[in-house]
Parts: C-alpha cells; structure tokens; sequence
C-alpha cells in the first residue's frame, strides 16, 4: 500500500506532489483549492467547507451530485478538526503513512493541532509528515531514526510530554548519549547536520522532530 497525501488549507508553496500507484489523496476543505492549482484529482474531500470561495463550493457540489461517496460533509461544531477526520479516514481505508500539505502557518492553533495530529497517528501505529518548502516535521516514540550524510540544515527535537528519556543524537554537530529531554526546556533545538550518518534515539517517550533546511 503507498501512502495517503493530506492537503489542508493552511499556507502552502507550491510544489510537485506525486500521486503515485496505490495512494490516496485527501483534501481536507480549501486543500481542494490546493488539489487544482497542482492538478491533483482528490479521491475524497473532507470538511465543513467553511473556506472555499464560493465558486469553488459549487465546484464542490457538483462532484458531490455525481460522487456523493467522495465528498464527505463535517458539521461545523464537531470535536475532530478537519485534518483530523482526514486523518481517521485515511486510517480506516488501511493507509499507515500520511503525507501532509498546507498543516501550518496561519493560526497558530491550527499548526499546534495538527503537530498533535503527528501524535495521534504514532499511537495508531502509523507515521504522519508534516511537509513544508523549508521544513519537515514528525514524531518518534521509543524508536531510532536515521538520516543519510547529505542531509544539510537543522535537527530539533522537542518533548512531548513531560519527559523523553534515553534520548541519543550521533553524527551530528552537538552529540547527546541517553539524556532525558523535558517539556520544559527546549535543549533539543537547533542541532546541525555535519554530512554524516546521523541517528537519533528515544527510549522512553515520544519527540516532535523538526527537520529545517536551506531553500
């Protein structure tokens, strides 16, 4: 099975998405706007559809008459966000990976949200990726993870939760062996990539991975 691509409706640069063989493409409300700039054809659309201009809601109608199965309708008072019954329904049609577009910027609630989202898929044993021009962001959860010698720019790491201990960075500028990392001091940011093989571990707890690189 691929991979499920989200794209939601905070801000976004434009960029080659590949829908490949075997994935799924979800847009999650004024991510439909998104789809067709970059001429992805979504196999479902998810929201409250409170973003969409008016001549793309009717866009949105129109597929529904002739699709109704791919158009599926949230109530504006609801406990899910968007992306987040996105996500749910990735899950359901058996997707393990999620790629996600346009999940931050604008609201700062709404990034917060969706980096929570990260979370909420490492619990159901999948990986989600929010994916930007400049940035990358995932969680890790009692796992190691690797990154190839020609990885360039910055590697954060934050707690989620009140403490991730046994954590180890190597082949990295600042080294770190079995520290505890907590939700209150931010000593994980801003680590280099020094084009080597570079491996972070958690033993106990889960990370928020910020990857940052050069346009």
């Amino acid at each position: 099975m691929g991979s499920c691509i989200v794209i939601s409706a905070g801000d976004f640069k434009l960029c080659d998405i590949e829908k490949k063989a075997g994935d799924l493409c979800i847009a999650v409300d004024g991510g439909y706007l998104y789809c067709k700039m970059l001429g992805l054809e979504p196999d479902f659309v998810v929201g409250d559809m409170d973003s969409l201009e008016e001549e793309v809601k009717k866009e949105v109608a129109k597929l529904e008459l002739c699709h109704p199965e791919r158009v599926i309708r949230l109530k504006p008072e609801k406990d899910d966000t968007d992306t987040l019954a996105a996500l749910r329904l990735g899950l359901a049609q058996g997707y393990r990976e999620f790629c996600i577009y346009g999940a931050t910027g604008g609201r700062i609630e709404h990034t917060i949200a969706n980096i929570q989202c990260l979370a909420f898929l490492k619990n159901q044993g999948a990986k989600g990726y929010l994916l930007e021009a400049t940035n990358m962001l995932t969680v890790i959860q009692d796992e190691t993870v690797g990154f190839q010698p020609s990885m360039e720019g910055y590697l954060s790491l934050f707690a989620l939760g009140e403490r991730a201990e046994g954590v180890t960075i190597t082949g990295m500028k600042y080294p770190l062996e079995k520290a505890v990392i907590t939700h209150d001091f931010p000593i994980g940011i801003s680590n280099e990539f020094i084009g080597q093989t570079a491996q972070v571990t958690v033993e106990k707890g889960m990370l928020l991975v910020v990857v940052s690189w050069p346009e």
